[in-house]
């Protein structure tokens, strides 16, 4: 696994301040996390409400030119999208969507999956 050495430098350090004693024991309960949310996600039928806060920094002009498509192919479960400037240096993005799990956890995944996003958070509720 590669990662950009300002990225690691930070878990390092929150690695240390949570009190984890390996890189290895954070990337497992890192991982943990993020199976357990699409678990949740997978396991629903019945519709489901989340929201999803996802933060760039603003000189990636390349991640506003792409969260826009994205948002548009999942036009059947966006019901509100907002954006807006933390300070000089990042953009946070919001999405609310209400539809099928499985389906708001592909967007979540397409988000995460973009060169450029600094941290994707999401709340599932069922409805």
């Amino acid at each position: 696994m590669t990662l950009p050495g300002e990225l690691l430098k930070k878990f390092d350090d929150f690695m240390k301040t949570r009190g984890y004693s390996s890189r290895s024991e954070a990337f497992r309960d890192a991982l943990r996390n993020l199976m357990t949310e699409a678990e949740l996600a997978k396991t629903q039928d019945e519709k489901i409400s989340a929201t999803i806060m996802v933060s760039c920094d603003i000189e990636r002009k390349d991640v506003d030119l792409r969260l826009p498509v994205i948002r548009h192919e999942f036009d059947d479960v966006v019901v509100e999208n907002m954006h807006r400037h933390i300070g000089d240096r990042y953009c946070l993005e919001i999405f609310i969507a209400e539809g099928n799990g499985a389906r708001i956890l592909d967007l979540v995944g397409r988000i995460r999956g973009m060169r450029g996003i600094q941290q994707v958070k999401a709340l599932f509720m069922s409805l």
